[in-house]
């Protein structure tokens, strides 16, 4: 690997042991092997690379919990059966990935980000919105309609920040996938009876 894959993979490094805010300049060197100067060169800030970091450990968490990767999507998509079965794959991957989902929390919850922080972060989230829509509706991301990604693709991201809450405060209690799909039933139910 070169110095710009170095910095990528030691960010990370110290973002899941640190988080965004503790983590330095210094700590990511250390963790890279690399120098100062090679933040700045590859990545222009501290602060652009550990976004950098960041996105890339939320695209590779979304791969993971994608149950297209191993053949495991048997349902139609946009059908309930399809909602339950994509959540279990969601919800599988909540013990492996507790510390990106304690450093996506840390993140949202922070006024004194940069505004070069802050853009950066709110294109992750469109692209989230995108790969979750793909996910349950069975449409390639590159397909997708913005209308699409705008409306459920943002109720998933939605429900998604919802459930990591619930899984991160108190695993024990949260919500199952086989809950949310029939809470989801019975309110589809209820809103087509009355």
């Amino acid at each position: 690997m070169g110095h710009r894959e170095d910095l990528l993979e030691g960010a990370k490094r110290c973002l899941l042991e640190k988080g965004f805010l503790r983590t330095t300049a210094r700590d990511v060197v250390r963790e890279s092997g690399t120098n100062l100067a090679s933040i700045g060169y590859h990545y222009g800030s501290k602060d652009a690379l550990l976004v950098r970091a960041y996105i890339s450990l939320i695209e590779g968490l979304g791969e993971r919990f994608d149950p297209g990767l191993d053949g495991e999507v048997t349902e139609p998509p946009r059908s309930l059966e399809r909602f339950q079965e994509v959540w279990t794959g969601i919800l599988r991957t909540v013990p492996e990935s507790r510390a990106i989902w304690l450093l996506s929390f840390e993140l949202m919850f922070q006024d004194e980000l940069l505004e070069e922080v802050r853009t950066l972060l709110a294109e992750a989230q469109r692209q989230g919105r995108a790969g979750l829509a793909a996910m349950f509706t069975g449409i390639p991301e590159a397909d997708l309609d913005e209308e699409t990604v705008e409306t459920e693709g943002r109720l998933y991201q939605t429900l998604l920040n919802g459930l990591m809450v619930q899984w991160l405060f108190d695993p024990d209690s949260a919500t199952t996938a086989e809950q949310l799909t029939e809470g989801l039933r019975r309110t589809v139910r209820e809103t087509a009876l009355g």
